[in-house]
């Protein structure tokens, strides 16, 4: 096995990567950081293993980050222990979900051996750049694989990660799977949302990325992000949409032609990712947040055929409260 770092993704065929990522999710997949390369505050490089024949077996982004604008990828605002600073950041930089890439066919020996090169990857190329490396929102089993070739590293946690599991092949499959108390409430707000005779649209970001960035400004500037404002998020919108193209979908309610609320969401291995809600604070649709959260996106990953939906981290009770399963996220530096 032989592992060098490249300079950019497209030196990568996007089915050979994303064989690798179908696995660790949207934000690690070969679409995604192809369109996070153009973010200008880190320059994005790619650790890669290769065995004898030219088969790629593992991988991991590497980050040099010169700002950071998401204190939530701020390791000195983070509190986490260890040495001051780090400026590489490995694995995926957006989404708090991140994992080093392996092919899932290796034996545990060479799977070891892999993330040893990685990791080594990773030194090599902060210290070229007088630095250190970190793995932020680590799920619990890359933490657990990657510690051991850390010297066996104590990974720290960081925040709690939603996902609800999907049954069957229906929303009905679903609510059956709730308590009954639950499925009364989900009943109960998807009636008295639907009573409120908004219109439900399917459309691609791309159509409507304008909009979606000044309710989503909105909801964040009503939860403290004041910094957040409607052309910052419509910047990010915007090149999202040209990145991503056709996979970034959006359900969205439309009061009349104002659009009063939506949810983007993307679909990848077997998974439908919630990235994004916004809602106009003047929508009076009862339980509109909910259903654009939760009800809408469980609905379009039933139709896509995918058998979860993540739903992130924060406001962790209210998706238990919908069936969502809880895990761990970790750090390791």
């Amino acid at each position: 096995m032989k592992a060098h770092i490249a300079s950019t993704l497209r030196e990568v065929p996007a089915h050979d990567w994303d064989r690798l990522a179908r696995s660790a999710g949207l934000y690690l997949s070969h679409r995604w950081l192809l369109g996070e390369e153009s973010d200008p505050t880190a320059t994005a490089s790619y650790a890669l293993v290769h065995d004898g024949d030219g088969t790629l077996l593992a991988a991991a982004p590497l980050y040099l980050v010169h700002s950071e604008p998401n204190d939530f990828y701020d390791p000195d605002l983070l509190e986490l222990s260890g040495p001051p600073g780090p400026r590489v950041l490995a694995g995926a930089r957006r989404g708090y979900h991140n994992a080093p890439l392996t092919d899932p066919g290796l034996s545990p020996e060479r799977r070891t051996a892999c993330l040893a090169l990685l990791r080594d990857c990773a030194r090599t190329h902060a210290e070229r750049h007088d630095t250190t490396h970190w793995w932020p929102y680590l799920t619990q089993t890359a933490a657990e694989q990657l510690g051991a070739v850390y010297d066996e590293a104590a990974p720290q946690r960081m925040e709690d990660d939603a996902a609800i599991p999907l049954p069957g092949g229906s929303f009905e499959d679903y609510l059956a799977s709730l308590p009954s108390k639950r499925r009364v409430a989900v009943r109960h707000e998807r009636a008295a949302f639907r009573d409120a005779g908004l219109s439900i649209r399917h459309l691609l970001l791309g159509d409507c990325f304008r909009e979606a960035g000044q309710l989503l400004a909105a909801l964040q500037s009503a939860h403290g992000h004041t910094a957040d404002d409607a052309g910052l998020m419509t910047r990010l919108l915007g090149r999202q949409a040209e990145a991503m193209g056709e996979q970034a979908r959006v359900t969205a309610a439309y009061d009349g032609q104002r659009m009063a609320a939506f949810s983007l969401y993307y679909h990848f291995g077997g998974t439908t990712w919630l990235r994004a809600v916004g809602t106009d604070p003047s929508c009076s649709a009862p339980f509109a947040y909910f259903n654009l959260t939760y009800y809408l996106p469980i609905e379009a990953a039933y139709q896509e055929g995918t058998t979860t939906l993540h739903a992130g981290m924060k406001a962790i009770r209210a998706k238990q409260l919908r069936g969502a399963e809880v895990t761990g996220l970790f750090a390791l530096r």
